[in-house]
């Protein structure tokens, strides 16, 4: 089919689909869209939490909570203004923590960029009441090391640990010194979260790390099991977070199809790791021919008892984009089938893939939905797709919030699972029949 096609195209997809057009497979519905408005137009949306019948969408100016009770038909209870990239969100209890990894003039949600040369330029997590969830109050902020770019819930009994993810480290940034081979471990007690702080700042790479390690950039905990993957630049690691404010990397492994170590997650039953590979830094046409199925992908490893990774295969979208399409692997997250390893994910302008890992070896697309190239080409497509109580849902960087629904007979006991809260990257133990 040319790329003259109008509408909605079934099983049509990559270089096959014009300007906006929608592709699918047989199995999605796409069920609803809500774009960006007001000041948040033209920002880009980011990261995803879900709390109850809310979503909780970061942007990078600010997050906004949506009603999902109906998925068909979102409804927006609060729009936040609060710039800063990157608002990496996660939601516990009356708490939305929000990540800032550009350098600012203050920490207020009035703050201007400013130089991370200047040392009174200000990053790190910021703290919001959202009991009521249509008023929102910006309570506390924490600054950390190199700001952050993604953060970690670790729940505790008393406490809730976020484990910051930051990078970029140079000589002229008075906060943000190399070596910055470690995280920041801010600590918010639940009796008293404005007394939040950085508790500790452990060095996870005490030699240094595989050349080009400087931080992570994502970690994903398993409480669990205490154990979290992270993904830290030119490492792949695994963690003891038994003692949560002294997580212990017990295992590291290399790559070197892989250029920039991104996110992590693990299958149910914690027995296996999906590394993704951000070659290009997001920015990049990496979806073709000529980039090959083994870099800007997955990578699937097998974890023992004991924690020791085994890599098996790759798994890459078998749809090639056009040239002016940023693609490459990005945030997902597990379908809680019994029995099965499938996961949805998000490939920016590759779109939403939906794919099985049950054999290790032998990943393969299930469905997908994807949109054609933005015209004019510019950045964007979904940044993150979740699976939460029945709906995928994915937070688009141009084009804003979508839901989805999957129509795969074999997968409708998912439905079953019900979550009171999720954030990716804290996994929980699915209660799946």
């Amino acid at each position: 089919m040319g790329a003259a096609s109008a509408g909605d195209g079934l099983n049509v997809s990559g270089t096959d689909l014009a300007p906006d057009q929608i592709g699918y497979s047989k199995n999605i519905k796409h069920l609803s869209n809500t774009p960006h408005v007001g000041p948040f137009a033209g920002q880009f949306g980011t990261d995803l939490a879900f709390q109850g019948d809310r979503a909780y969408v970061g942007n990078y100016q600010g997050f906004i909570i949506y009603d999902i009770s109906n998925p068909s038909s979102p409804r927006t209870l609060a729009q936040v203004n609060c710039p800063g990239s990157q608002n990496d969100i996660s939601v516990r209890g009356d708490l939305v923590y929000l990540s800032t990894d550009s350098s600012r003039s203050d920490d207020s949600c009035e703050s201007t960029g400013q130089p991370a040369t200047i040392k009174e330029s200000w990053e790190g997590i910021k703290i919001f009441d959202v009991s009521d969830v249509t008023k929102p109050k910006y309570i506390k902020s924490v600054e950390t090391k190199c700001g952050s770019h993604t953060h970690t819930v670790v729940p505790g009994e008393s406490a809730d640990y976020l484990y910051v993810s930051s990078y970029g480290p140079r000589d002229s940034f008075p906060d943000c010194q190399a070596p910055h081979d470690l995280i920041s471990i801010v600590k918010v007690p639940h009796a008293a979260p404005t007394s939040a702080t950085v508790v500790e700042t452990p060095v996870l790479f005490p030699d240094g790390g595989n050349s080009g390690t400087a931080g992570c950039h994502d970690i994903t905990a398993y409480p669990s099991k205490k154990i979290a993957a992270g993904a830290c630049m030119g490492d792949g690691v695994i963690m003891d977070i038994s003692d949560p404010e002294d997580p212990k990397v017990v295992e590291t492994v290399r790559d070197t199809n892989f250029a920039f170590w991104h996110s992590a997650t693990f299958n149910s039953d914690g027995t296996k790791v999906v590394f993704t590979d951000e070659l290009g830094g997001g920015a990049g046409a990496t979806c073709d021919a000529a980039t090959g199925p083994n870099r800007g992908a997955n990578a699937i490893y097998d974890l023992s008892a004991g924690n020791d990774l085994t890599f098996k295969s790759y798994y890459k979208i078998p749809r090639h984009q056009n040239t002016t399409e940023n693609c490459v692997a990005h945030n997902g997250s597990i379908i809680p089938v019994k029995g099965r390893d499938v996961m949805v994910q998000s490939w920016y302008q590759g779109g939403v893939s939906l794919w099985e890992f049950t054999d290790s070896t032998s990943p393969k697309e299930l469905d997908y939905f994807e949109r054609g190239p933005l015209s004019p080409s510019n950045l964007g497509g979904t940044w993150s797709a979740y699976y939460y109580n029945g709906f995928v849902y994915s937070s688009d960087i141009q084009k804003g919030f979508d839901v989805l629904m999957l129509k795969d007979p074999t997968l409708r006991k998912a439905n079953s699972v019900r979550l009171k809260e999720f954030n990716a990257q804290t996994q929980p133990v699915y209660p799946i029949r």
